[in-house]
C-alpha cells in the first residue's frame, strides 16, 4: 500500500530513513516522498475541509434539503444522497473518475456531466482557494486554537447542530433497518 512520508526537521540526518523504514515495517511497498512535512500538512488539511469533510458533507445534507423541501420523503431523499454515495466512492476508489462514469448509467454519467460544473463551478474554486489560503497562512489554525483553548465549545456546538440536521435523524431510522452496516463506535443522532 503506498504511503506518504515527509521529514520537517532532522538534526541528525536520519530523519529520511527512519520515515521509509516505518512505512516499509507498516507494508507500503510503495512510497511517495514529499520534500516538506508543510506540503503534506496543507494538503491533508485542503482536503479534508474542502472535499473530504467539509465538501462533501455541506453537499451532502443540501441535496438532501433540496429533496425535501420540494416534497420527497427524507428516507427516499436519504438514500438518493447519502447511502448510495459508497458505491459511487467505492468505484472511484478503484479505478478513477473514468471507472466511477463507465460503471454508472448513461442516464447518471450524462446528467453528472452537465450538472456536476452547475454546482461545483469557478465561484466554488474561488472559495477553496479561500480554504486553502486560511490553511496557508495560519489563519485555520488560530481558529483551531482558539476553539480548544475556550474549551472546545465551537466544536461541540457545530457537532450538536449537525447530529440534530434532518438527514441524521433520517439516516439514524434507516440505519437501525440495516443489518448489514456494521455499527459505528458511537452514533451521534
Amino acid at each position: 500500500m503506498p504511503c506518504l512520508i515527509a521529514v520537517e526537521q532532522d538534526p541528525t540526518g536520519e530523519g529520511q530513513a527512519l520515515a521509509l523504514s516505518y512505512a516499509r515495517a507498516s507494508a507500503a511497498s510503495r512510497r511517495r516522498h514529499q520534500d516538506h512535512l508543510q506540503d503534506e500538512t496543507e494538503t491533508d488539511l485542503f482536503g479534508e475541509q474542502a472535499v473530504l469533510c467539509g465538501g462533501t458533507e455541506e453537499l451532502v445534507k443540501t441535496g438532501f434539503d433540496v429533496m425535501v423541501e420540494a416534497g420527497y420523503a427524507p428516507e427516499l431523499a436519504y438514500f438518493e444522497v447519502l447511502h448510495e454515495l459508497k458505491l459511487i466512492v467505492d468505484l472511484m476508489y478503484e479505478g478513477g473518475i473514468a471507472r466511477m462514469n463507465y460503471s454508472v448509467s448513461d442516464t447518471a454519467e450524462f446528467g453528472g456531466y452537465l450538472s456536476g460544473p452547475r454546482v461545483i463551478d469557478a465561484d466554488t474554486k474561488e472559495r477553496m482557494r479561500a480554504i486553502l489560503k486560511d490553511i496557508q497562512d495560519g489563519t485555520f489554525v488560530k481558529e483551531l486554537v482558539a476553539n480548544v483553548e475556550g474549551g472546545n465549545t465551537r466544536l461541540e456546538k457545530l457537532r450538536k447542530e449537525n447530529a440534530e440536521h434532518p438527514i441524521e435523524v433520517t439516516g439514524k431510522k434507516l440505519r437501525d433497518l440495516m443489518s448489514w452496516v456494521d455499527r459505528p463506535i458511537t452514533e451521534t443522532a
